[in-house]
């Protein structure tokens, strides 16, 4: 069940990475990934497989060493639970990523590679595109606004 669980976790935000990445202007994608719910089915999945060792899991989490988490990542429930904890925040990020991208206008082949990075990385993805943002073009969109704010664009 733990490597169902594993796979689940990934295939679960797979929609919603499909739409930012391969049809991030229909506007069907923005009302969807607007909505911060859909990371929930990946956090069911850590919920499920958390659910047996949640005592041991939140004690070691309230008072963690090296030693406890180490013994935690041992379990196969407990390490399927946390790849679905760090699915879930990636799909956050690149929702973050890609809204902000949108109301920036930036393009969409420049960001469906930074996407998929995201994806597999995402602690490259995300100071990547804090980078883009901070580096851009004098006079285009990734300067108009002030940094951290989403601004709507009107077309």
């Amino acid at each position: 069940m733990n490597g169902t669980l594993f796979e689940l976790a990934f295939l679960a935000t797979v929609p919603f990475w499909a739409l930012m990445i391969l049809a991030p202007a229909w506007r069907w994608t923005r009302r969807i990934v607007s909505s911060p719910l859909i990371v929930l089915p990946t956090l069911l999945v850590w919920a499920v497989a958390i659910a047996p060792d949640f005592g041991d899991f939140a004690r070691e989490m309230l008072g963690p060493d090296l030693a406890g988490v180490k013994a935690l990542f041992a379990r196969d429930d407990v390490v399927a639970a946390v790849w679905a904890q760090v699915i879930a925040w990636d799909l956050f990020v690149g929702r973050w990523i890609y809204l902000d991208s949108r109301a920036r206008g930036l393009h969409p082949l420049l960001m469906a590679p930074l996407l998929v990075l995201t994806i597999l990385l995402s602690p490259l993805g995300l100071p990547l595109y804090l980078a883009i943002r901070l580096f851009g073009r004098p006079g285009s969109a990734v300067h108009d606004a002030p940094a951290g704010e989403v601004v709507a664009r009107v077309d």
